[in-house]
């Protein structure tokens, strides 16, 4: 019976690698992220938000591309603010819908890679390849970001 017991919890605990560099996010600077996206690049920028950090697309630039004979079509580019400070890259894969495994916790099931990188020092200050309902997902990223951002100075 025990063993029944702990092959859920070691699925449930694999869902998730978290790599982090804490106190390294500067929470008044601006964070580019991509247009566009599933549902967790969506709450993603609106958790970014509601938390006070100021969220860029870019500005969209297009351009046709046409090598002589065979007309692509447009080009979709974005186009990197000058004064975004870091950027949030997210990898998601098309949200399922899941009543049986999330009923209380989102309905929906993601999995994704997130990714911050801050443009100042070069370095990838977080890396997180996960899987789980939406809720859950979503209070893991507020701790990530807890420790991610830099803890005011207490005299």
């Amino acid at each position: 019976m025990k063993n029944f017991l702990l092959l859920p919890i070691l699925f449930l605990s694999a869902c998730n690698s978290v790599y982090i560099k804490p106190n390294t996010l500067d929470k008044s600077a601006v964070i580019y992220s991509q247009r566009g996206g599933y549902g967790m690049r969506r709450s993603i920028k609106e958790t970014l938000e509601n938390r006070g950090y100021h969220v860029a697309v870019g500005k969209l630039k297009t351009s046709t591309y046409f090598d002589g004979e065979n007309f692509d079509g447009d080009i979709e580019r974005n186009e990197i603010p000058r004064n975004a400070r870091y950027v949030v890259k997210i990898a998601e894969r098309k949200e399922k819908f899941n009543p049986f495994w999330c009923p209380f916790n989102g309905f929906w099931w993601w999995n994704f890679n997130v990714s911050i990188a801050d443009q100042k020092s070069g370095q990838e200050i977080m890396s997180w390849r996960g899987r789980g309902c939406a809720r859950s997902s979503l209070r893991k990223l507020n701790a990530i970001l807890d420790e991610l951002e830099i803890k005011p100075q207490s005299k």
